[in-house]
């Protein structure tokens, strides 16, 4: 599992979250406090966290976390579509990982490519897409949640 955080004018760094699965006390200490905390801090205000309603995003502990910080996120409505643009980057990042003449052969491999393939993505791609963001909600509207391109 990796996370990442994009927004218009850069990115984190990319974290490969190591065996076990994510719990909220994971996130919160390994993605929160490390990650979003300084990137909320260089961004300044008007930062808005987005992220999905995963269970560890929602647990208590990282919406006290987050309040006690004050950073403010987005709220995500249940079963709602996934318009995350970090969503878009991680198609770029599989398709690129699969394009590859020698797939990488251990999970380090793996994540020293996917590292290699996040650092290399064009910052015009990553703003390309923040800023398709009101066209991508008003074709989810006007297709009353159904399919859309995106």
């Amino acid at each position: 599992m990796v996370w990442g955080g994009i927004s218009l004018g850069g990115r984190t760094a990319l974290h490969v979250l190591a065996r076990g699965s994510l719990t909220a006390i994971r996130y919160r200490d390994e993605i929160l406090r490390p990650l979003v905390r300084p990137y909320a801090g260089a961004v300044g205000p008007g930062f808005l966290l987005m992220q999905d309603n995963a269970r560890p995003h929602v647990a208590g502990v990282c919406q006290q976390f987050l309040q006690d910080e004050g950073i403010d996120a987005m709220d995500w409505p249940a079963r709602s579509p996934d318009l995350n643009p970090i969503e878009h980057i991680w198609d770029i990042m599989s398709r690129s990982i699969h394009q590859r003449h020698v797939a990488p052969q251990t999970v380090q491999e793996l994540a020293d490519a996917l590292v290699q393939v996040w650092e290399e993505i064009p910052q015009e791609t990553i703003r390309h897409l923040i800023r398709s963001m009101p066209r991508r909600c008003r074709e989810v509207i006007q297709a009353r949640g159904g399919h859309t391109h995106y």
